[in-house]
């Protein structure tokens, strides 16, 4: 096996933020990490989410950390939901 120059390539995790796929390679990440990871950043009225099969989805803090696996998929939601609130008129 012939080494990169520079060293081992380190490993790449492909993963999913709302249907679309980005490749990361740290083993580990914060939230506040993962909403980085987007070209334009998620903003933090959103929450951060991971999808769990066959569970409820997971709500990631900024500070939770996340291990990095081939195939995690995560979505974001708005922050405050009030349903049935009247929308403000301007």
């Amino acid at each position: 096996m012939t080494e990169q120059p520079g060293g081992p390539r380190p490993h790449q995790f492909h993963i999913q933020i709302d249907r679309e796929h980005y490749t990361v390679t740290e083993s580990k990440l914060t939230g506040a990490e993962i909403r980085k990871v987007p070209p334009t950043p998620i903003p933090a009225d959103r929450d951060l989410y991971l999808v769990r099969p066959g569970q409820d989805d997971l709500l990631i803090a900024d500070d939770e950390v996340v291990d990095m696996r081939d195939g995690l998929r995560f979505f974001t939601a708005p922050g405050h939901i009030n349903p049935g609130s009247p929308t403000p008129q301007s």
